[in-house]
């Protein structure tokens, strides 16, 4: 029996992802947190009276289509860092 299980584009664990799939997760990462910024500011609360606050999002979840090692060695890089409970921020 082969392994067909394994998607295309996905690193097994044993396997460091390739330079090409760590862009375009990082990519995927920050576009995903300005839209989650963007979202959250503006929000009902934020009326055109109010002090103008931006968004206070910190960290958010990676998006699902990469692996969890993907991010871990976005994290070894220092691209991202941990934020807690699965979520992960930018790491400058």
């Amino acid at each position: 029996m082969s392994d067909v299980s394994q998607s295309a584009g996905q690193a097994s664990p044993a396997e460091a992802p390739s330079p090409e799939i760590l862009k375009a997760a990082y990519k995927a990462f920050k576009k995903r947190l300005k839209l989650t910024r963007l979202d959250d500011a503006s929000r009902i609360g934020h009326g055109p009276m109010s002090s103008g606050q931006g968004s206070s999002i910190a960290g958010i979840t990676p998006p699902d289509q990469y692996p969890r090692a993907v991010w871990e060695k976005l994290v070894e890089q220092g691209k991202l860092r941990h934020a807690g409970h699965g979520m992960y921020s930018l790491g400058q």
